[in-house]
């Protein structure tokens, strides 16, 4: 008699295999994509929930050295302004990655940026700075110097103290990316009605404001 063995029984085709292969990737790519989504999900609530105020800034003083105004309508400016920032926010933290200063007079920006360092404010914190603005006879557009002359004589120059920035917000460890913040505060400087300006040989003048700033994020 013969002994007949089975036939062993046919493998999977390479085509089935290839399937296979594909459901997995897709098992991985779909698992994947649902933790990250939840994870940015988590985050985004807990953003929410710790949604940031923006700092407070105000302006606290200035005092000019030199605010003059040629008859070739060039302004010359020296002044150290004082302002303060306050971080309202119980559970989040302020990384100021770069803060530069500036003086703006009717949208013109009349001195050179002062830069100064990174900085750090922590929850409920406060922070000072009292930069030195300098512009060397900066030319004015002549509607601008036209401007500045009648507000001169009038003593009511109004210059724009300018602070822009780029923060980063700190939760726990998280740190989220960078935004613009923009700060703008109005100072009115009494001239005393001189043509010229305020400094030249005269004594400095210092003028206390603590006006609140306008804060865009």
């Amino acid at each position: 008699m013969f002994n007949f063995a089975p036939a062993p029984a046919p493998g999977p085709t390479d085509a089935e295999k290839e399937a296979e292969l594909n459901k997995l990737r897709h098992r991985r790519l779909a698992t994947t994509l649902g933790l990250f989504l939840l994870l940015l999900s988590l985050i985004l609530v807990l953003w929410l929930l710790l949604l940031p105020s923006k700092p407070s800034f105000t302006l606290q003083d200035a005092t000019v050295f030199a605010f003059n105004l040629s008859s070739a309508n060039a302004l010359t400016t020296t002044a150290q302004v004082t302002l303060s920032a306050r971080n309202s926010n119980a559970r989040i933290g302020i990384f100021y990655d770069t803060l530069e200063f500036c003086a703006v007079y009717r949208g013109q920006q009349i001195t050179a940026p002062a830069q100064l360092p990174p900085a750090y404010q922590g929850r409920k914190e406060s922070a000072v700075w009292s930069p030195f603005l300098y512009g060397e006879a900066v030319p004015l557009a002549p509607e601008i110097g036209v401007a500045l002359g009648q507000d001169l004589v009038a003593g009511t120059p109004t210059v724009d103290m300018v602070v822009r920035s780029k923060i980063r917000w700190k939760v726990g460890t998280f740190v989220s990316g960078g935004y613009h913040l923009y700060v703008n505060c109005p100072a009115v400087m009494n001239s005393g009605g001189r043509r010229s300006g305020i400094g030249g040989g005269e004594a400095a003048i210092t003028y206390q404001f603590f006006v609140s700033c306008r804060v865009d994020v």
